[in-house]
């Protein structure tokens, strides 16, 4: 049962998170679009250094290909830069607990992940990456990657503005990005958790006597620093394998509810940063409106199916439950407590983990993969946005058609090319989703302790939730699947869903927004479909929902359903 208690804290942290956003998306705003802010004083002459180091500048704007090149750049060496290091981490320094190189596939996977802002991870932190992996180079994606995402957020939302058909700097955006937004934000995140217990410390390990007798060597480090970062630029990934649902990276319920703030504060500042560029103030609150709906609902149908035992799950291999609930559910902060920071992780691209996802009933799991399906409500740090306005695109041309009218957004006309682009972002997703989750299971790659295994509604669960997640750029992941995704197969083809469902919606978001910096803004005439309003909010809601279940709800009948069924 969940208690009202915990339910009102839910409650504040969502109309802290909403308080917020209006202001930073505003900050947000003046960053992108070089206007007077906060820390031009002190960090102005810093950016202008790594400018002239970068051999670059604020004055040269960049087409959608180019934009998208420096993307490909900066990222890459990432890749290659983490694939080595995972590689070689066995024989570098920073590995007191000698943990050895990881396997080709797996560094393969896990440089994949950690690039792409998913951090899914087939290892076990505690024993199979080495210290300096977790505090050097695994770091540093926690903040290239959600600084890529915003900075083309910033550039697709340009092109609304912009009629010279460039969208700005990446390297300029990224660097401001890191300096005025993840640095600053992720620091004072990081002492406020250091404050609520959460250890940070360059100390490796610590031995611990528990009550029953022996020794424990428990894994320490900068974990708060890490799980702030980790949160606010909706990586997810956790300094422990048991993620949030560790005590000592989430001490208590007021750790728990902060990382919920945590994770909502960019997502929904993305909305007020996009009007704010655009000089609209109330174009954001349809968005706002429709992210709202949608996360609501799914808290709700989330504590519906987590308030009763769960029979679908009694026959599954290797689960266990006591008096009809599954171990593996945080019982620290309360079913609300808990079932909110999930839900959020989950909606806003996160993918940290405070329960065993294997664990909740089939009902709550299709909640969550609908969030996955949506990847924008409110999605991952600056593309979850940006794939809200690509639903948006496709929204208002579809309405334009029912009227006969010419569609047009913020006086910007919506043309074949923008609906192509949108599809393709859209429709690339669920096929990085169903065509690895075919193969896995008609190849029979679904395997345990080496064998094949008969897949049952369960395990297919675990093999659509995997590619999902990946798809997504989640990183959440079921846990109880019944199988092991650690295998050559599963590391190779995930790390190739995360690379192009990562890589192709943000090319699609680019071209989109150059597009539209290509043309001029036309005056509003009589058939103008007001955006600003409700009824353009429950029209995108619904859009929004029924094209999510076009897509998915087959597929879905063959896992979560079958198991309700």
């Amino acid at each position: 049962m969940f208690d009202l208690e915990a339910l009102w804290g839910v409650g504040l942290v969502l109309v802290a998170a909403l308080a917020a956003a209006p202001f930073f998306g505003d900050y947000l705003a003046r960053v992108y679009t070089n206007r007077p802010a906060f820390g031009d004083a002190l960090l102005g002459p810093v950016e202008r250094g790594i400018y002239r180091l970068l051999g670059t500048s604020p004055r040269r704007s960049m087409p959608a290909r180019e934009y998208m090149a420096a993307v490909l750049l900066v990222n890459g060496a990432l890749w290659a830069f983490l694939f080595w290091f995972f590689l070689q981490q066995g024989t570098l320094p920073l590995d007191p607990t000698r943990v050895p190189n990881m396997s080709w596939d797996l560094a393969f996977h896990s440089a994949a992940s950690f690039t792409t802002n998913t951090d899914f991870t087939h290892f076990t932190n505690e024993t199979q990456i080495s210290e300096g992996a977790l505090t050097i180079a695994w770091p540093l994606a926690l903040f290239l990657s959600p600084a890529t995402g915003l900075a083309v957020f910033a550039a697709m939302v340009r092109g609304f503005v912009r009629r010279d058909g460039t969208l700005g700097n990446f390297y300029v955006d990224l660097v401001r990005t890191m300096s005025r937004v993840l640095l600053p934000l992720s620091f004072v995140g990081a002492l406020l958790f250091v404050a609520m217990g959460v250890p940070e410390t360059f100390r490796a390990t610590v031995l611990a006597h528990p009550i029953l007798g022996g020794t424990q060597s428990i894994l320490l480090g900068p974990v708060a620093s890490f799980q702030s970062i980790s949160l606010l630029g909706t990586n997810g990934g956790g300094f422990y394998s048991a993620n949030m649902a560790s005590p000592l990276a989430n001490p208590s319920a007021v750790s728990n509810l902060f990382g919920t703030f945590l994770m909502l504060l960019l997502p929904l500042s993305a909305p007020f940063a996009f009007a704010g560029v655009v000089r609209r103030r109330n174009e954001a609150w349809p968005f706002v409106g429709t992210i709202l709906i949608v996360l609501v609902v799914a808290l709700a149908l989330f504590l519906f199916y987590q308030a009763a035992a769960n029979p679908a799950l009694l026959g599954v291999p290797g689960l266990v439950q006591t008096v009809g609930y599954p171990v593996g559910q945080e019982v620290r902060f309360g079913l609300s407590g808990s079932s909110a920071f999930q839900v959020v992780s989950v909606y806003a691209n996160v993918g940290a983990n405070n329960m065993l996802i294997g664990a909740i009933a089939p009902g709550a799991q299709m909640v969550l993969f609908f969030g996955m399906f949506t990847q924008s409500t409110p999605g991952g740090a600056g593309t979850g946005f940006a794939m809200l306005l690509l639903f948006a695109v496709l929204a208002i041309f579809v309405g334009g058609l029912m009227v006969g009218r010419t569609p047009e957004y913020l006086g910007k006309k919506i043309e074949t090319g923008h609906v192509k682009w949108s599809a393709l972002a859209l429709l690339v997703h669920p096929a990085l989703i169903l065509v690895p989750s075919v193969i896995a299971v008609a190849l029979g790659f679904v395997r345990v302790d080496g064998a094949t295994v008969a897949v049952s509604a369960h395990t297919f669960s675990g093999v659509l939730y995997e590619f999902t997640s990946e798809s997504a750029n989640n990183g959440s992941a079921l846990s109880v699947a019944s199988f092991n995704d650690s295998t050559p197969f599963f590391n190779v083809a995930g790390g190739i869903v995360m690379l192009l469902g990562r890589f192709v919606p943000i090319f699609a978001m680019l071209k989109i927004g150059e597009m539209f910096s290509r043309q001029r803004t036309l005056p509003p005439g009589p058939g103008t479909l007001r955006t600003a309003s409700g009824t353009f909010t429950i029209y995108l809601t619904l859009f929004l929902i029924i094209t999510s279940a076009l897509l998915f709800l087959p597929v879905l009948a063959m896992g979560p359903l079958a198991q309700i069924l």
